[in-house]
């Protein structure tokens, strides 16, 4: 279901490069609004979404989004908001971090006034940064030892990291796509000209990026490794055991068959 509803969101990022205009604002709201429902139903549907983990989802939509009203704009491309869908994406998985990440932004974008056409790309920008989290917890759980306690291994805050200053480049790169279309339209050597190719349009956008963004970005995706850093431990613990509250497990028994009338030690 991720990959559809990914699917859906890469349409709007792409389609510039395509040689068309951007979509229509209320259309692309609307694909947007639709697949995090889908998404969110499907889940629901398979059990994945319980009400435990909606209870938590909304309880991190809500603290990022008074983040977001306290740093409405970000420190020099940092954003708070980032950190708890980065973890909570970790821990639980990649569908899980796509809804934390898009209700986030959702969420924070009506509490501080900031819907506008820009929203759609934003909020598959944030949720995709949850996915890729999730990917990343769930390569490292395949790989590493069994976990002997709640305290998160170099390994799980490495990867983090690593996911932290890709996707603080990348978010900021797919966001500039928008921008770059409604902004910059016809600029010589940097703008987006209706009818290019799909090769020239995206070297266009890549000499936009470097001039406009890249070091914008640079704090971003060094802020939210710091971030990680700093608060990763106490946050991944704590996630990690409502993981565990919220979810179970079936193991093989051990004791074997027992005679009748007696139970197994």
């Amino acid at each position: 279901m991720i990959a559809f509803v990914s699917g859906a969101g890469l349409l709007l990022f792409l389609w510039p490069f395509l040689g068309g205009d951007l979509p229509p604002e209320g259309p692309a709201l609307a694909v947007t609004l639709g697949a995090v429902a889908a998404l969110a139903l499907m889940e629901a549907g398979a059990r994945h979404l319980d009400s435990g983990r909606l209870a938590l989802l909304a309880a991190l939509a809500a603290i990022d989004a008074a983040l977001r009203l306290a740093v409405v704009n970000g420190v020099a491309g940092f954003s708070p908001i980032f950190f708890l869908v980065l973890a909570a994406g970790y821990e639980f998985g990649p569908s899980y971090g796509f809804l934390v990440g898009s209700f986030s932004l959702l969420v924070s974008a009506l509490v501080t006034g900031g819907v506008g056409p820009w929203l759609p790309y934003e909020t598959f920008a944030v949720g995709w940064v949850g996915v890729s989290a999730g990917m990343a917890g769930s390569l490292v759980r395949r790989i590493r030892p069994v976990r002997e306690s709640w305290l998160p291994r170099r390994l799980d805050l490495a990867a983090l990291v690593v996911v932290a200053v890709v996707t603080g480049f990348a978010y900021g790169a797919l966001t500039d796509i928008w921008g770059w279309v409604a902004f910059y339209r016809g600029v010589e050597n940097v703008g987006w000209i209706p009818g290019m190719s799909p090769g020239a349009s995206l070297a266009q956008f890549g000499r936009y990026y470097v001039l406009t963004s890249l070091a914008w970005d640079t704090f971003r995706a060094a802020g939210d490794a710091i971030a990680v850093l700093a608060l990763g431990t106490p946050v991944l613990m704590a996630l990690g055991r409502l993981r565990a509250r919220l979810g179970y497990e079936i193991v093989a028994s051990v004791t074997g068959p027992q005679p009748p009338g007696e139970e197994a030690p």
